[in-house]
């Protein structure tokens, strides 16, 4: 069977990875959403399909913080599918206390930008094959607060940490997603493979209720335009999947937040050098060849 357009989804089975991927669905996709629970990818799968009757949806198990079950899921997407045009890194955790991976790394940066990583460069050869084809990496505003060093040999080393020191390894993670973001636009230049990053805005979702101090806040931010629905939050991501006018766009950063935009750039996104030994150091971490 030859399949029109098919897109990949992580952490697809809620939040606004669950709105994107019924966005995707909804404009024909078939989508393959990927989370770590059987039941709730199999509820997801069978609501999304519901919704759009002749729609495809595809569930994958995995958890990102492992490098097995990474590869793993690469195997199974590019088993199950002849080509991929949509490729979206939503997947992410906030721990507000330190946990170390199964492969002995920060489980936070192991999920939110190793796992990334490593599945977008084995699948980057089913990308090239299906250009045109767009990858959108979900990062945040949060990567202006960061402990991320120029030294960037230990950038996944285990630390001990609580729930304000969480925050700043959590900014670290978002960074990283900038930096991986445009060094692979560099790297991906004229094979017809965007990618770009967003942030979403502050979503009501189970990572924004893990904070004692959001939970109380959440009833007056819901009042205001700063706290978005998952729906909301999911649209700008869409656009850089979907929208012409990001076809051939590549290595940005789209900001959601409320005056977002209008922020400078962050110093470290401006350092080559600095994304460059990110790629380098990441590539190890992940087992990957260094090139």
């Amino acid at each position: 069977m030859t399949d029109n357009r098919i897109a990949v989804v992580t952490g697809a089975t809620s939040g606004i990875g669950k709105e994107i991927a019924r966005g995707l669905v909804r404009d024909g996709f078939r989508v393959g959403i990927v989370g770590r629970g059987q039941v709730r990818g199999d509820d997801t799968r069978a609501e999304l399909e519901a919704e759009a009757p002749g729609a495809r949806v595809d569930s994958f198990l995995a958890d990102l913080s492992s490098r097995a079950e990474v590869r793993g899921l690469a195997g199974a997407v590019r088993e199950r599918y002849g080509r991929l045009d949509v490729l979206v890194n939503n997947a992410g955790v906030h721990n507000l206390r330190a946990k170390v991976s199964v492969d002995g790394f920060d489980r936070m940066v192991a999920t939110n930008h190793l796992g990334p990583f490593l599945l977008t460069n084995l699948l980057l050869g089913l990308l090239k094959r299906s250009a045109p084809a767009r990858i959108v990496v979900v990062a945040s505003e949060a990567h202006r607060q960061n402990d991320l060093r120029d030294d960037v040999a230990g950038l996944a080393e285990p630390a001990s940490y609580g729930p304000l020191g969480s925050l700043r390894v959590y900014g670290r993670t978002k960074l990283l997603n900038i930096l991986f973001t445009q060094e692979l636009a560099e790297r991906l230049a004229g094979t017809g493979v965007v990618v770009n990053a967003v942030c979403p805005g502050m979503v009501a979702t189970g990572l924004t209720r893990e904070f004692p101090a959001a939970r109380r806040l959440l009833p007056a931010l819901s009042r205001t335009p700063v706290l978005r629905t998952p729906a909301q939050g999911a649209r700008m991501a869409l656009r850089l999947a979907l929208d012409p006018a990001y076809a051939e766009t590549s290595g940005g950063f789209y900001s959601s937040t409320p005056g977002g935009g209008l922020l400078p750039a962050a110093a470290k996104t401006r350092d080559a050098a600095l994304r460059r030994a990110v790629w380098e150091r990441s590539s190890q971490l992940a087992g990957l060849p260094a090139r």
